[in-house]
C-alpha cells in the first residue's frame, strides 16, 4: 500500500514540488495536495500514476517489513556495476 508519507518522502528525495509530481504523473495538483495532506485518497488510476512517476524518477518504495513502509533512492546502475568489479 502506497501512503501519503511515502509520497512526501519520495518527492523530498528527488527534490520535486507537489506541482512537479502532479505534472509528471498527469494528475491534478489538487489530487497530490489532498492525498499528501490526508484529505482524500485518489482513485486507483491516479494513485498508480503518482507511484509510476516517482519510480521513474528513481524512488524505490519499501514495503512494510516490520519497520513500516518507506522510500529510498534506487542505486544508479554505474554504482552497482563498480561494486561488482571490486
Amino acid at each position: 500500500m502506497f501512503t501519503a508519507p511515502q509520497s512526501r518522502a519520495g518527492r523530498g528525495l528527488i527534490g520535486w514540488s507537489q506541482a512537479e509530481l502532479a505534472k509528471a504523473a498527469g494528475v491534478g495538483l489538487s489530487t497530490v495536495r489532498n492525498f499528501e495532506a490526508g484529505r482524500s485518497t485518489p482513485v486507483r488510476q491516479n494513485l498508480d500514476a503518482i507511484v509510476r512517476a516517482l519510480e521513474s524518477a528513481g524512488v524505490e518504495f519499501i514495503s512494510q517489513n516490520g519497520g513500516g513502509p518507506g522510500v529510498r533512492l534506487k542505486q544508479p546502475i554505474a554504482i552497482q556495476q563498480s561494486m561488482l568489479e571490486d
